[in-house]
């Protein structure tokens, strides 16, 4: 049994020799990156869960390091310092890979179309997918930031059936009732809403019947 908080210690229960002994661990988020467009999704989202309890398990593709260098001007050693824990993307035998490791979701930002059909295919060709796969059969969040335009039969069949399966599909579309200013502030506004699913709450967000003078400013992790 897991009982979770909100940005705050995960309880979790465990067998022991002598019944059920609780344990608290930090939540625990897995990310995956892969060489879509958009991986400053991805990034901010490791900038801004360094600052909340929440324990990141970072899986970064090798055409993730390629797209990090092309978009930004971070280096991909750099990123990868920003995640708690780190895996080889064809380590199979990482923690990820296997149900029994505790997490209380998966994000894949971005998430290219090849993943999504290796997920909505069951194909775990890396661990990105195969933690995807556990993700799916454990019943854990499961939310992909599919980025590509115009989308093909083949491409929205493929998001039904992760849909279907248990996963969302959160393409980071901006949201411009918040009348962001900046490239920035798009970012932050879906990075927000991504971790509003994990009950993890930031001030990135400007909510819907929020005056501008409301918004956030800055980071505050729920406690």
């Amino acid at each position: 049994m897991v009982a979770t908080a909100a940005g705050g210690p995960v309880e979790r229960f465990v067998e022991g020799g002598s019944g059920l002994a609780a344990r608290s661990t930090p939540p625990r988020i897995v990310l995956g990156m892969t060489g879509a467009t958009g991986v400053i999704y991805g990034i901010r989202m490791l900038e801004v869960l360094r600052e909340t309890p929440v324990e990141t398990h970072l899986i970064m593709s090798h055409w993730a390091r390629k797209t990090i260098v092309a978009e930004t001007d971070r280096k991909p050693d750099a990123v990868v310092e920003l995640a708690d824990e780190v895996y080889e993307e064809h380590d199979l035998a990482a923690p990820p890979a296997s149900g029994s490791f505790l997490t209380d979701g998966m994000v894949i930002a971005p998430c290219s179309m090849k993943s999504l059909a290796a997920i909505a295919t069951g194909i775990s060709e890396n661990l990105i997918h195969r933690a995807a796969d556990v993700t799916l059969k454990e019943g854990r969040e499961l939310l992909l930031l599919a980025r590509e335009t115009p989308l093909s039969v083949i491409h929205l069949e493929n998001m039904l059936r992760v849909a279907r399966a248990g996963a969302m599909v959160v393409p980071p579309v901006p949201a411009f009732y918040a009348r962001p200013s900046s490239l920035e502030e798009m970012v932050d506004h879906t990075v927000g809403r991504v971790l509003d699913h994990f009950g993890i709450e930031v001030d990135l967000v400007r909510r819907w019947g929020e005056r501008r003078t409301q918004r956030a400013t800055g980071l505050r992790a729920t406690p």
